[in-house]
């Protein structure tokens, strides 16, 4: 897949590159990242030179002072950094940073890590010069260490790799710049992600990280792994495309990500201190070194070296590290005093890049790994798939976003905008805003409602800040001299690709920027309120369009946009009462009992002609004919109230359904419409006044567009529900489907099964899920056939029934999950009453051999997709023309798509 995508080592030096998906332009920057990660550490102490000691022939316990700070979850992030909202939760960023730093100075032996640069940097912004030499001292001294490096600690369900490169180039970048080699993350760090996607693994690896440790996998594979001691292996990111060079050291911690029971050591904690003053009478020195030696021998048990790692922290901890370090200096101290009485057990302070480091000297053999760690169950009815797909506008417009910020970037190095500092700092709004929708409890959907609200306005806020800059590029760049460009918006809204203009304008351009490097042609959509336009081409040409009536009053113009490649094209429009397209195409109801055939030369439908049904889809260039049948239907919500697995609800985390069957609607609310355009044809469908769907089939596209709108979802029935569109084919599957990772590589699917350990399915529906970022497809090998789903944003999806496609699209609950959130995932909107969610799935029939290149090439110009900006100037085309330029490209060439049918 072919992303046009900017990066550099500092904003003064970005680099214009492209992505694919066989690796060999990503490989180049991916390499570059790695000199971010590994970097080198002539002349100072940092790096492996700073480990502690280990007692070769011991156990050696390896203890790791952390803290895991979400960027969001049940407050905001300002809230969490400043320790906001007490009420909530009591957490506060800054203190941690601000108690850890004295009690590292106190003793060279103590070590912390951190992760989250987001909030890193804010405190660090905020430290006198003195105090920021002192932490550089630490840095290079390698007792603070840093780990991943990302702007947060990104999920793995609903990320894009594009957005996952991003947000960790912005926390390495800020590493780099600030601290030097010494900062330099060795070791990734995916504590509490709720699943692991193999794509994320290829990426470190290809980024150079050592190593890749994480706190949660389904219960049942981490009873087998313990039982079989395969907590550690290595996981081969991509088997078949790279090979050894995604191949990465990864490790499942023992406690989750906490420390083991009876030796927490914060204020917050219950857990008794070690009383060491023999005076005392609740002196227990033997009794804690006791419990830990057991501790520790319980978990050595279940590893293959005499190094285990023990995670000393967890949410938000050492706001008081005075309370940790003096009680962990004492149990480093009592414990080994113990091997003068031949105990066997050391421990240290230490870091996960030292416990990769001793690791690696064993010189261990482990077993591979080539799945991934999705889904993700905590117990028999508790399966984190819900997260796949809640929230889904907060989904779509993260995803809107990273293409705006891809477009942006791309403007400001071609506009030679470098110049302004105010420009660079605009940009890096942006990128801090998504680097922090990366959090795995922002774009996951699993925080709370006023914590999503303010994902959004942060969002929000930084587009608003960013059109400045596009303004500013478009404005460098159409001019054919010195004169000044007119002021133009960027569309935005909740529709992909539609500007909706005043009602009193009669004449605009649209500026249409192709962010690809190859030519395209995209369908504009302009939502107007007066009839008889003409719309004219970048070469004067006069186009072709559709006009559609939508609600509101208004009127749609669909508009084909040929686009050269990363440039732009400007369309004239102009209202000329009498002209052809002067009014819309009126829908019309099927009237007779004969099937009704949809389509261009490509691709074509078929609806019954008694209900209106879809029945059938051909591809007509390939004579491929396929039974297809599709409709919105949804699950009833488990809407259990207890804590226990068997009343396990449906929340923002776990979805739970109530049966393995879905409810349908009534059969006589459902209606279907059709309307025939020159270049668009719509097949309009109503299941019910909440559930409703546009199929466009385009004049030159090989694919069907099937958008639909769901919501406010009812809940007057005290009743959760959970909305899918399920796709009815012909095709033998035989359990068989895949799914994509993060947008790149696809991963096959197999029902009810799991390839590194006989899986107990206790959830048929839930337990089958899988998250789809990009796409979904199924194979009939008989055949030859492959039908295939892409989607807009994540969705959970999977093939529960042979020949079948479910994706779920959005879901409002009543009860919440007991996992953390506190409340229900019931998104209200802004009127109160339900959130209306809109979207699109495009749906492609081909044989299997040409599918991949077909669907990868699709869900390119899904992600980045154009950017429109309206000029409501007063120009014609000619006008126009003789003062500013139509139609550029900023490439010599364009790209090959390197793909073959």
């Amino acid at each position: 897949m072919l992303i046009t995508h900017l990066v550099g080592v500092d904003t003064s030096s970005i680099i214009l590159m492209s992505f694919n998906t066989n690796m060999r332009v990503l490989s180049v920057f991916l390499l570059w990242l790695m000199v971010y990660v590994r970097g080198g550490h002539a002349g100072t102490t940092c790096g492996f030179k700073s480990c502690n000691n280990v007692e070769d022939g011991m156990l050696n316990v390896h203890l790791v002072p952390h803290t895991h700070d979400d960027v969001g979850w049940l407050k905001t992030v300002d809230e969490y950094y400043y320790g906001a909202r007490l009420d909530i939760q009591r957490a506060a960023v800054v203190y941690i940073l601000d108690s850890v730093i004295p009690q590292l100075l106190q003793n060279p032996s103590r070590r912390f890590i951190y992760v989250e640069i987001a909030f890193f940097w804010r405190w660090w912004e905020e430290q006198t010069e003195e105090m920021q030499t002192t932490v550089k001292q630490l840095v290079n001294e390698g007792r603070l260490e840093f780990t991943l490096g990302g702007w947060s600690m990104n999920d793995e369900g609903a990320t894009h790799y594009n957005a996952i490169i991003d947000q960790h180039t912005l926390g390495l970048r800020f590493l780099n710049s600030t601290f030097g080699q010494c900062a330099h993350p060795r070791v990734a760090w995916q504590i509490d992600p709720f699943g692991h996607s193999r794509q994320q693994a290829s990426l470190f690896a290809q980024m150079g990280y050592d190593a890749l440790y994480f706190g949660r996998i389904d219960y049942q594979d981490k009873t087998t792994r313990l039982n079989e001691k395969t907590m550690e292996m290595i996981w081969k990111g991509s088997p078949e495309n790279i090979g050894v060079t995604s191949d990465l050291f990864s490790g499942t911690l023992f406690n989750g990500y906490g420390p083991p029971s009876g030796f927490c050591y914060d204020i917050a904690c219950q857990d008794p201190p070690i009383m060491d003053d023999v005076r005392m009478h609740d002196y227990n020195v033997p009794d804690r070194v006791a419990a830990f030696i057991a501790a520790a021998k319980e978990q050595a048990k279940h590893y293959t070296t005499n190094h285990i790692m023990m995670t000393m922290g967890s949410d938000f901890l050492y706001s008081n590290a005075h309370t940790w370090y003096k009680n962990l200096d004492k149990l480093i101290k009592y414990v080994n005093q113990q091997q003068m009485n031949g105990s066997s057990v050391n421990v240290l302070y230490s870091t996960p890049s030292c416990y990769t480091y001793h690791v690696n000297r064993a010189n261990q053999s482990y077993n591979t790994k080539e799945d991934d760690f999705f889904p993700y169950a905590i117990k028999p009815h508790g399966f984190l798939t819900g997260f796949y797909t809640s929230r889904p506008t907060l989904k779509g417009f993260i995803r809107d976003a990273n293409n705006r910020l891809q477009i942006v970037r791309q403007l400001h190095v071609l506009a030679n905008l470098q110049d302004s500092n105010d420009s660079f700092s605009k940009i890096f709004q942006l990128e801090e805003a998504m680097g922090i929708a990366q959090h795995h409890d922002a774009i996951s959907g699993t925080e709370k409602q006023a914590v999503a609200r303010d994902y959004a306005d942060r969002l929000g806020r930084a587009l608003i800040t960013v059109e400045d800059v596009v303004l500013e590029g478009l404005a460098r760049l159409l001019p054919n001299g010195s004169v000044t460009f007119p002021r133009s918006t960027s569309c935005g809204g909740l529709l992909p690709n539609v500007c909706k203009v005043p009602p009193t304008t009669t004449k605009l351009q649209l500026i249409v920027w192709n962010p690809l490097t190859r030519p395209t042609t995209n369908y504009i959509r302009v939502i107007v309120f007066t009839s008889g336009w003409t719309v004219v081409g970048p070469s004067g040409e006069q186009l072709q369009y559709d006009v559609f009536d939508v609600s509101g009053g208004g009127k749609e113009i669909i508009i084909p946009a040929s686009l050269p490649s990363l440039g732009f094209s400007v369309f004239f429009l102009n209202t000329q009462q009498g002209s052809p397209n002067s009014g819309p195409h009126v829908p019309v109801r099927q009237t007779s009992v004969a099937d009704k055939v949809v389509g261009n030369k490509i691709v074509s439908l078929v609806f019954d002609g008694t209900t209106g049904r879809l029945k059938q889809m051909n591809n007509l260039q390939k004579n491929i004919s396929m039974y297809l049948e599709q409709e919105l239907q949804y699950y009833l919500s488990y809407n259990g109230d207890c804590h226990d697995d068997e009343h396990q609800a449906s929340g923002a985390y776990i979805f739970r359904p109530n049966h393995t069957t879905t409810e349908t609607f009534p059969r006589q609310l459902f209606n279907t419409t059709y309307i025939q355009g020159k270049v668009v044809q719509e097949i309009r469908q109503v299941f019910s006044p909440w559930a409703s769907q546009t199929i466009r089939i385009f004049e030159d596209k090989s694919y069907v567009e099937v958008s639909w709108a769901v919501g406010p979802i009812p809940i007057e029935d005290k009743q959760g529900k959970e909305v899918i569109s399920l796709y009815k084919t012909d095709l033998r599957t035989h359990g068989l489907f895949n799914t994509d990772a993060n947008g790149r590589e696809m991963m096959v699917r197999r029902l009810n099964h799991r390839d590194t350990w006989h899986l107990n399915q206790t959830e048929p529906v839930a337990g089958n899920y899988y998250p789809v970022n990009s796409r979904i497809y199924i194979q009939d090998t008989t055949r030859n056939i492959q039908f295939t789903v892409l989607t807009d944003r994540s969705e959970g999806g999977s093939s529960l029934r042979g020949g079948e496609i479910e994706l779920m699209v959005h879901r409002r609950l009543l009860m919440d999950d007991h996992l953390g959130v506190g409340e229900p995932l019931n998104e209200t909107g802004d009127d109160g009453k339900g959130l209306v969610a809109f979207g699109s799935h495009y749906l492609l029939l081909d044989t299997i051999p040409a599918s991949a290149a077909r669907h990868r090439l699709l869900a390119e110009d899904i992600f980045m997709k154009p950017m429109v900006s309206v000029s409501e100037a007063d120009h014609t085309f000619q006008s126009w023309s003789d003062l500013y330029v139509t139609n550029r490209s900023f490439i010599q060439k364009s790209l090959p798509e390197m793909f073959t049918s």
